[in-house]
């Protein structure tokens, strides 16, 4: 039993596919340059360890981004030109609710400082 040739998607949902993969890597950078920043101007006070902290997360959060990025797009792709249905990401959950935790810690230690 042979696979069935791959069709190739209108290129209208390839170049959104696309968009979407390349606005991932903005978030990306967007999380390392925070996360880099946090750790060299950010001075909330106690041996600087909670700059640290948010920092090592940001930037974490921008590798883990930008590796499912890449698989996101890569199946996508893969499910536009086998007909499947697109697969389901958790990764907006998963950056929404660090950004939201990482921007509340640093907001009430700003505050309690």
């Amino acid at each position: 039993m042979s696979t069935p040739p791959e069709n190739e998607p209108d290129y209208r949902f390839t170049l959104a596919n696309e968009r979407t993969y390349l606005a991932y890597l903005r978030t990306s950078l967007a999380c390392y340059a925070g996360g880099l920043s946090a750790v060299q101007f950010l001075d909330l006070g106690g041996g600087r360890w909670p700059a640290r902290i948010i920092g090592v997360v940001l930037v974490a959060v921008g590798l883990v981004t930008t590796a499912r990025a890449y698989r996101r797009w890569q199946q996508n792709l893969t499910a536009m030109r086998s007909g499947a249905r697109l697969p389901v990401t958790r990764l907006p959950l998963m950056l929404g609710a660090t950004i939201a935790v990482v921007g509340v810690a640093g907001l009430l230690l700003a505050a309690w400082r």
